[in-house]
């Protein structure tokens, strides 16, 4: 019986990856018995948990360089899933993940950002993924970070950057980035 799951998990599924010269199977399981995490079994003063609907967890066994590992993770939705739906849901929420920390990471140097205080790494946050959102939508042939470094060096590239958002094919989503724009402004905190 695994930990958190019910005896007899509604299914199971599993992948393979192998890439940068690493193995990872993942086994994932589901179970939609979440009556025992609602019961009274548990203590009185526990939250409620309205919509439950399925437990999931993953069982991830990396291999690299002869050296294997295995991390369990535990998952709950209020949506329904199989197995195959939930290892979906799974690896498109990390791969968003992954890719939007990678590119503020990588191209912003996020992780070594010092400002702590008070609204500051929120407001730097919001205003780097609005820049980030600009710079993706220009120039699709270049590289975020080529593209801040050549919108550094050069003001008539910069221009190019932040001008695209006014030719015609790109109206609507224009129109998207400023009702967006005026969303996030409304975010950030003084």
């Amino acid at each position: 019986m695994e930990p958190g799951l019910s005896p007899r998990p509604d299914g199971e599924h599993t992948t393979t990856d192998a890439d940068n010269g690493r193995i990872e199977v993942r086994r994932h399981a589901v179970s939609h018995d979440v009556g025992w995490m609602l019961s009274d079994r548990r203590h009185p003063d526990e939250a409620p948990m309205p919509g439950l609907a399925t437990l999931g967890m993953v069982e991830s066994t990396v291999t690299r360089d002869g050296k294997t590992s295995t991390e369990r993770r535990f998952y709950l939705s209020s949506a329904s899933l199989d197995t195959m739906a939930f290892a979906a849901a799974v690896r498109a929420h990390w791969r968003i993940e992954n890719c939007l920390h990678w590119v503020l990471d990588v191209g912003f140097d996020e992780d070594r950002a010092r400002n702590r205080k008070d609204h500051g790494p929120e407001n730097l946050t919001i205003l780097r993924k609005l820049a980030l959102n600009v710079l993706r939508s220009a120039r699709p042939d270049i590289s975020i970070r080529r593209k801040r470094k050549r919108s550094g060096w050069s003001d008539e590239f910069a221009r190019s950057v932040l001008g695209q958002m006014r030719s015609p094919w790109v109206k609507l989503g224009c129109l998207l980035r400023f009702s967006r724009l005026a969303i996030i402004i409304n975010k950030i905190k003084f």
